[in-house]
């Protein structure tokens, strides 16, 4: 393999291996979150913007969670037959279906685009009490689609490398 692609796997993989580690302790903060919620509830000193926050929260959890579980192969698979293939047919199963979900993740990432700036441009809101901004949470996913493209393509050079039995 070139070496660009080796420092790209390579980048790619730093890139989302510190991200996914940073984001598992966003579950602690989504944690205080509910407990001051609750807290407040007890107390009689209202919170109304806990829920929103842990909602927020939880989208950036499982959306910068998605490139570190693509990147440890944690994700979930719905197999009936790739179990019981062979591990080079699985690869070159795997060197099919990436494109397709290449293609999902780029539309995905061009909508989520599309809304962020939308979503800038006019200083969208949630309609609550609160009121929260929703660029935020926006460019999060936006954020979170980018590193899981990348991640698919840097998964894609590996899958070809294990085919020629070459290292990354």
């Amino acid at each position: 393999m070139p070496d660009w692609i080796k420092s790209y796997v390579r980048w790619v993989e730093a890139i989302n291996y510190r991200v996914g580690r940073f984001t598992m302790y966003l579950l602690f903060v989504i944690m205080g979150v509910m407990l001051w919620s609750m807290a407040s509830k007890v107390t009689h000193l209202p919170a109304n913007w806990t829920l929103e926050t842990a909602q927020f929260l939880f989208v950036a959890y499982y959306l910068l969670g998605a490139p570190y579980s693509m990147q440890l192969d944690t994700n979930v698979r719905m197999d009936l037959l790739y179990g019981r293939l062979n591990q080079r047919t699985q690869v070159m199963w795997d060197i099919l279906t990436i494109f397709f979900l290449i293609f999902y993740i780029g539309v995905m990432l061009y909508g989520a685009i599309d809304s962020t700036v939308y979503s800038f441009s006019i200083g969208e809101r949630n309609p609550t009490a609160w009121r929260p901004p929703l660029w935020p949470v926006k460019l999060v996913t936006c954020i979170a689609f980018s590193l899981l493209l990348l991640q698919a393509v840097a998964h894609f050079f590996r899958d070809v490398a294990t085919l020629r039995k070459v290292s990354i």
